[in-house]
This record gives C-alpha cells, sequence and structure tokens, in this order.
C-alpha cells in the first residue's frame, strides 16, 4: 500500500505533457511543441496590461507570431482553430507587423499551468494569441483565441464559402457589405450561417430560423451587447460586444447584413 501511495504521489507530481502546435501553411505541415517554443530563441517574457481573456494584467513567455510563420504575406488569409471548435479567421498582415500592435503566441509551461478563465471553466493554454499594444491598431477581442490547436492558410471566407455572401447586386456602400466584414471579424469564429463556416462551437444563425425572426430588434441589440442580461445561464460562453468593441453604426449594419441573410438561404 506504501508503494502504491508513493507511485501516485509521484504521478501528480510530473508536470503535465508538453502540447503541440500544427501549423498548417502551404504544401507542407510542422508541429511545435510547448517545449520548443518555450525554448525558442526569439521567445520573450511579455506583459499584456489588460488581457482579453482573463481580463486583467497577465505574464506570458511568448515567441513574435510573425517568427512561426515562414512564407506567409501580408495578403494572406489565416485560421486559428482552438481546442473547442472555435475558429478565428484573421488577414496575416496584422500577424505580421512590428508594431504599433504586435501579435504573440503565448506558450503555456506545462510545469507551470494558467489559471482558470473562469469557475468550471480551463485555462487559455496550452497556446494562447496575444497581442501587446493592440488599441493602436483596432484589434478586436474575436483576434485573441486561445486554446489554439492548429494555425492554417487558407482562401479567404468569401471564396470557401459562397453561401455568406449578401447579394451580389448590392450597391457597394450598402450597410450590408459592411454587415457582411463584421460578420466575419464577430461572428464567424463561433458561428456557421446557411451551413457554411468552420466553427464547431456555435448554432448556425440563418438555418433553421435567423435571429431577426425570433428576437424583436431591441431585444436583439441587447443580448448582441450582453447576453446574460437577456438569458442567464452559468454555462454561456458567447461574449457581451460593448461599444467601443462594436459601434451603434457597426451594429446596424451587422443587423442589416443579418436581417438579408433571412431571405437568403439555401
Amino acid at each position: 500500500m506504501r508503494h502504491c501511495l508513493a507511485a501516485l504521489t509521484l504521478l501528480l507530481s510530473l508536470p503535465l505533457s508538453a502540447a503541440q502546435l500544427q501549423l498548417e501553411l502551404g504544401d507542407s505541415a510542422r508541429q511545435w511543441s510547448s517545449e520548443a517554443l518555450l525554448k525558442h530563441p526569439q521567445a520573450r517574457d511579455i506583459d499584456i496590461d489588460q488581457d482579453v481573456s482573463y481580463k486583467r494584467p497577465m505574464h506570458y513567455r511568448a515567441v513574435p507570431l510573425a517568427t512561426l510563420l515562414p512564407g506567409v504575406k501580408a495578403d494572406d488569409h489565416l485560421q486559428a482553430v482552438a481546442l473547442d471548435g472555435f475558429a478565428a479567421e484573421m488577414p496575416a498582415g496584422p500577424l505580421l507587423e512590428e508594431g504599433p500592435a504586435r501579435a504573440w503566441l503565448a506558450v503555456e509551461d506545462p510545469a507551470r499551468p494558467w489559471p482558470a478563465l473562469g469557475d468550471g471553466k480551463p485555462g487559455a493554454g496550452p497556446f494562447y494569441l496575444v497581442w501587446t499594444n493592440p488599441q493602436a491598431s483596432g484589434i478586436r477581442p474575436e483576434q485573441w483565441p486561445f486554446q489554439v490547436a492548429t494555425i492554417r492558410r487558407l482562401a479567404p471566407v468569401e471564396q470557401r464559402f459562397p453561401a455568406l455572401l449578401p447579394d451580389p447586386a448590392l450597391p457597394a456602400n450598402d450597410p450590408v457589405r459592411r454587415g457582411f466584414a463584421l460578420f466575419q471579424q464577430n461572428c464567424l469564429a463561433c458561428h456557421r450561417l446557411n451551413g457554411a463556416g468552420d466553427s464547431q462551437f456555435g448554432p448556425d444563425l440563418n438555418v433553421p430560423h435567423n435571429p431577426t425572426e425570433y428576437f424583436r430588434p431591441e431585444f436583439l441589440r441587447r443580448y448582441i451587447r450582453d447576453p446574460q442580461s437577456l438569458r442567464h445561464w452559468p454555462q454561456a460562453r458567447m461574449p457581451g460586444f460593448a461599444e467601443n468593441v462594436l459601434s451603434e453604426q457597426e451594429l446596424d449594419a451587422l443587423l442589416a447584413y443579418l436581417g438579408h441573410m433571412a431571405g437568403r438561404r439555401p
């Protein structure tokens, strides 16, 4: 019995195994272990003044993301896929820039795991895309994906998912077109629409019904701003979109796109 307890104590004292980050940037794929990234020659200790996910200052060991993206060009399109199915669509340009905002891949040390994101929730590891000086480049919360497992280069959203496109006859300055761009930035990471999208996280926003069809306009706006104020449940995952993230004019455009797409089901 004493030997069993000693073996169990030793097992519990061992650090978690290193995680693997999958990079799919072209014809070949590469894996980076958390151990290798923590020892990367460009790894640095960085401080984040206001972490989007933890909502407080945080300190990380991180690698400039651009260092891990050889061959990627500014006009390429990338997708970061998380362990829970969240799929963040990201133009490569901002990720490659050295400033004013700079993208970093924060790497969790298995021997010193990061704290949980909340009661009953996991931490942000093993890999987390964070930004220094994000306000300088208007970086949105959806550009901070956590629990990242894979980063891949793909064709732009409009090429991969034509079912998301608004009516091509709309004028170039129509708010619906602006709403489509905002949908990609703020919604597509969690939701599909018309069955189109890569996320496995949230419900489809047009099939079988569009939220503009079953929410009164004032309640839909309230739901987007603060989901818990309208539907309260402990395991809710949808974040609220405050005005500093999504202005009233932008919200108008996003709702215009959703309403427009209610008439464009497959």
